[in-house]
């Protein structure tokens, strides 16, 4: 072999590592797929309703026996989410999310009047909430009597007691009376301030406001409970 072809099988020999090795980099900087397992928290016995429900109007709907998922698994693949951004199949796992962890719950429903969504052309005023609860919170006399007649169910609202408070939360205001403000007007539907070298210094404040959401909390009746113990099997 001459020197000269020697040279080219050298050259060609490391162009082939150099390519193979850009290969490998570029394979190893291919983002992997993210899995995320969040807890899940379904037996609060909360739920909230916007400012403007009416409370008064809330009426229960009915119990029934659910399944609900107390884990969710969340699964990300960066090439099958690439895949769909250019409408290709692949859509299904960008981020495929599972529920896991299922447990037997009781399903306890309400029905309420309420400000029409802005969103709803049809401008209806009725809304729905759900609370669970678990096995081992309902007394087995209760369990009993919801796993009747269909009469006993109907009278199963007696069962259960609802409470309601409005919480507040912390807002930041401006505090005018620590603050100084300088003099301008609007220009073309910009602030133009009258003195440039004029320097504003506005103070912000804590205080308490009511929530714009009001939480109802369902509970086992204890007085229909006791009743419900009494009673001759």
């Amino acid at each position: 072999m001459t020197r000269l072809n020697q040279a080219l099988v050298a050259a060609t020999i490391g162009a082939l590592g150099a390519a193979s090795a850009m290969a490998g980099s570029k394979a190893t900087e291919t983002p992997s797929i993210t899995v995320k397992v969040e807890e899940l928290h379904p037996f609060t016995h909360l739920a909230s309703l916007p400012d403007g429900s009416d409370l008064s109007s809330i009426k229960f709907e009915g119990v029934r026996i659910v399944r609900v998922a107390t884990r969710k698994k969340s699964v990300t693949d960066p090439g099958s989410c690439a895949l769909a951004a250019h409408g290709e199949s692949g859509s299904e796992r960008c981020p495929y999310t599972e529920f896991q962890a299922r447990a037997t719950a009781y399903e306890v429903t309400y029905s309420y009047r309420g400000r029409p969504l802005a969103s709803d052309e049809s401008g209806s005023n009725y809304f729905t909430f759900s609370v669970y609860l678990r096995q081992d919170e309902v007394d087995p006399a209760l369990s009993k009597m919801l796993s009747g007649h269909k009469q006993v169910k109907a009278a199963a609202a007696d069962f259960f007691a609802l409470t309601s408070v409005r919480n507040t939360v912390q807002s930041p205001v401006i505090d005018v009376a620590a603050s100084s403000f300088c003099e301008g007007n609007f220009v073309d539907g910009a602030w133009a301030q009258s003195d440039r070298k004029c320097g504003e210094n506005v103070k912000t404040t804590t205080i308490s406001a009511p929530s714009k959401y009001v939480t109802v909390k369902v509970s086992i009746n204890p007085a229909r409970l006791d009743s419900a113990s009494n009673q001759p099997n």
